[in-house]
């Protein structure tokens, strides 16, 4: 008789595993949730470009993936989205809400591949400016690489002016342009500027607004100081307009092109590189047009190398630069005095990279650092905790019994054992994999 009770022990054993089997597909279904959510939560939430119709929200997160935020003028009516401005998944993240009211609290989430966050519980919050605080936009504009030589695409790009932060996305060659106002210079004109990319690098630099026209190149993981760069041609930022490239720039080696008629040019021009632009000459020729008889002096950083140029009466100046420049970011400074008197400055930055050489070397610049506000960093607000594994304990006490035992050899209640076991694996399984559809 003892050994029609084997086939049944081992039906409760299979039950057994069968239930420990769904417990841990649950737990893992909900490491796999909170994950998920964490590695898709934005972090370093900041609002900027603020207006008196609009504001700006940026954030980072660690995956790539897509967002858009949800607003509303109160807590309830959170009704609105806007999209991001990028249409490709990535870690850096910039959506400008646009056709706001006047001076008004706006509430906002933001929604990540799919989940809503807000600020620990509490949701994010932005005000208009009044419509008195608005006045004409400027915009100021510059580049970033990265260490390699190679342009930094989707870093973000932050402009403190004061109080004011501004904001803008690289493009895919690594520029940007930011809209500032013009009574930027009543604030010293001192710009801090930070840039970050999604994989954790960054740059800072501190630049007046006159010379802002445009911006150095700066190198993520380098510290940049130009405040002692003089102000632009311009003497000012531009009103809403950028510099355009002469047409027919020669290329990077900078050869002179044949010129069939006269150049009639009322002020100095430097027509042989644009900004920003990578040479493979380590000992570039530079040449422009300007009035007869203009002396111009000629500055090379970031080992400075001056010297100074009449143009002759063709109205055709060139310079060669008199020694090899080592591989990195370079500026230009053409100083002059025009027919009034007044001293004007023309300023372009350029990067050499030899073709023969290695791909590109940054050299640091020994300058202090900039300072930056601390920012909130948004979190899930909720936090699945792990189900504890229950523990099944099975206790055999023979005792008699006055129903009859089965026969040797009956396998029914190892069956149906066997049979509840299978389907409590079945349904873990569709349980498990529906939480990952």
């Amino acid at each position: 008789m003892k050994k029609a009770k084997i086939p049944t022990i081992i039906g409760i054993i299979i039950l057994i595993l069968s239930l420990a089997t769904g417990v841990i597909l649950v737990q893992n279904r909900q490491i796999f949730r909170l994950g998920a959510e964490g590695q898709n939560s934005p972090k370093d939430v900041r609002i900027s470009n603020i207006t008196p119709d609009s504001f700006s929200v940026t954030w980072i997160t660690d995956n790539q993936n897509s967002g858009f935020v949800k607003y509303g003028d109160s807590v309830g009516n959170i009704i609105n989205t806007k999209t991001e401005e990028s249409t490709s998944p990535g870690q850096t993240h910039l959506v400008n809400v646009l056709g706001l009211n006047p001076q008004i609290n706006y509430f906002f989430k933001i929604n990540s591949e799919g989940n809503d966050f807000d600020n620990n519980g509490v949701t994010w919050q932005g005000q208009t400016l009044a419509a008195s605080e608005s006045d004409q936009p400027a915009l100021i504009s510059g580049s970033v690489l990265l260490a390699t030589g190679s342009a930094a695409k989707n870093a973000l790009v932050y402009v403190t002016a004061g109080s004011k932060l501004f904001s803008a996305l690289t493009s895919q060659n690594g520029s940007w342009i930011i809209s500032l106002p013009s009574s930027i210079n009543t604030v010293n004109g001192l710009l801090e500027i930070s840039v970050l990319s999604g994989q954790g690098e960054s740059s800072t630099a501190q630049i007046y607004a006159k010379s802002a026209n445009p911006v150095p190149t700066m190198i993520l993981g380098q510290v940049h100081d130009f405040k002692n760069l003089p102000p632009s041609e311009s003497a000012d930022i531009p009103k809403a307009s950028l510099g355009v490239p002469d047409i027919g720039t020669p290329s990077s080696g900078f050869d002179i092109p044949e010129k069939t008629a006269t150049p009639s040019a009322s002020t100095v021009t430097l027509e042989s590189i644009s900004n920003n632009e990578i040479v493979t000459s380590v000992k570039p020729e530079f040449f422009g047009e300007g009035p007869k008889g203009t002396k111009i002096q000629i500055t090379v950083e970031s080992d400075p190398i001056t010297d100074n140029v009449t143009i002759p009466t063709s109205g055709e100046w060139n310079w060669e630069i008199p020694k090899d420049l080592p591989e990195g970011p370079h500026t230009i400074t053409i100083t002059w005095k025009d027919a009034s008197g007044i001293l004007r400055t023309l300023s372009r930055s350029f990067i050499v990279q030899a073709s023969e050489g290695p791909a590109f070397v940054s050299t640091p610049s020994a300058t202090p650092k900039a300072t930056t506000t601390p920012k909130p960093t948004a979190t899930s607000s909720a936090t699945p905790k792990a189900t504890a594994t229950p523990s099944a304990t099975l206790k055999l006490t023979p005792t008699a019994t006055p129903f009859p035992q089965p026969e040797s050899g009956s396998l029914t209640p190892t069956v149906l054992l066997s049979i509840m076991g299978v389907g409590l694996i079945a349904i873990s399984i569709l349980l498990w994999k529906k939480s990952y559809a």
